[in-house]
This record gives C-alpha cells, sequence and structure tokens, in this order.
C-alpha cells in the first residue's frame, strides 16, 4: 500500500486557492494540475507499506497527533521546487502555527512502526498544485500569485491516506486522528 500522512484543509480555503489559480491552470506549457480532490499537505510520505505494517503504524501515527494542539494557518503566496527557475513542482505556502514539530512526530512514529521513509528532505510545509515531467521556468507564475494571502484557518485532523496509482490517481482515507483543542491565549 502506498500511504501518506496529510492535512486536507478545509473547503472555502481550497475555494480561495482554486480561484487564485484559476486564469493560469491549462497556460505554462509542461505542467500537469492535478484534481482539487487530491489536494492536502504531506505531513509525512511513507510509500510503499506492508498491510502487516498498517495496524502498528495507526497506532503510532495516532499518539504522535495526540501529543499536538491544532494548528492555525492560511496560505500565502506560491513557489516552486526546486526553485522558480527550474523548476518540477508548483506549490502554495503555509504561514501561521509551525507544522515542523507535527510532522516531526508523524515521521518518527511511521519509522518506529516499520513504514520506511522515502523523503527524508527538510519539512517544508506547502499545498502541491502542479508538477512538471521536466525542469520548467515558473517564476512568471510564481510573480503573478505573489500578492496572495488567503484567509486564516485552523488544522484540527491528521489522515492516513493510500493512493492507488493509475490512469486515474485517487486517494483513500484509511484513518483519523484529532489534534489536542488549541489552547486559547
Amino acid at each position: 500500500m502506498r500511504l501518506f500522512a496529510a492535512v486536507v484543509p478545509p473547503d472555502a480555503v481550497l475555494d480561495e486557492i482554486a480561484d487564485a489559480i484559476a486564469p493560469y491552470v491549462g497556460q505554462v506549457p509542461g505542467l500537469r494540475w492535478p484534481d482539487r480532490a487530491l489536494w492536502h499537505i504531506t505531513l509525512g510520505f511513507f510509500g510503499e507499506v506492508p498491510e502487516a505494517v498498517l495496524p502498528e503504524l495507526e497506532v503510532r501515527l495516532a499518539r504522535a497527533v495526540r501529543r499536538h494542539s491544532a494548528l492555525d494557518l492560511a496560505f500565502e503566496g506560491f513557489g516552486a521546487f526546486s526553485s522558480a527557475r527550474r523548476a518540477r513542482v508548483f506549490w502554495a505556502g503555509v504561514t501561521g502555527d509551525s507544522m515542523v514539530r507535527l510532522a516531526d512526530s508523524v515521521r518518527a512514529g511511521a519509522r518506529r512502526a516499520g513504514a520506511a521513509q522515502t523523503d527524508e528532505k527538510r519539512f517544508h510545509p506547502h499545498l502541491t498544485l502542479a508538477r512538471a515531467k521536466t525542469e520548467t521556468d515558473l517564476r512568471p507564475l510564481v510573480e503573478a500569485l505573489s500578492g496572495f494571502s488567503g484567509s486564516r484557518w485552523r488544522a484540527e485532523r491528521v489522515r492516513l491516506v493510500r493512493s492507488h496509482t493509475g490512469p486515474a490517481m485517487r486517494y483513500e482515507s484509511l484513518a483519523e486522528w484529532a489534534l489536542a483543542p488549541a489552547e486559547r491565549g
């Protein structure tokens, strides 16, 4: 099973992203824009995980998620990996409470459960919006959207998701856990 852990933003803030990028979708040669139903913020990508590991993975992820409070976030700005000039991934940035500790806990729990990490890069919270097979200069796109700032929202849950690859990619939510209530202050 190909698995990852993610936060799925609410529809209202995804609407803001969709509206912002709408004039550009399909206008940049080489960019593939996945269906909005696939949008999420990946906390940890585990790749192929044996079915026998799933029960322990769910226990470890539930424990990791419960240790963290809900996060107040917003989408702000757009960017690209590895750079806007040599991009393969176009994304919307995430600001607000740091997601790094949550992502680190989720990844550590997965490792302890026996789910091999296929991506050990430093965590950079983002929402992937488009991909290119070859390096593409996305500087004009990133600059055109540079003033974007979305509404604040609260991330309250983490999902364990199975991706089904093939001609039509689809995701299946296997489990979901609530983050602790956010501290008021």
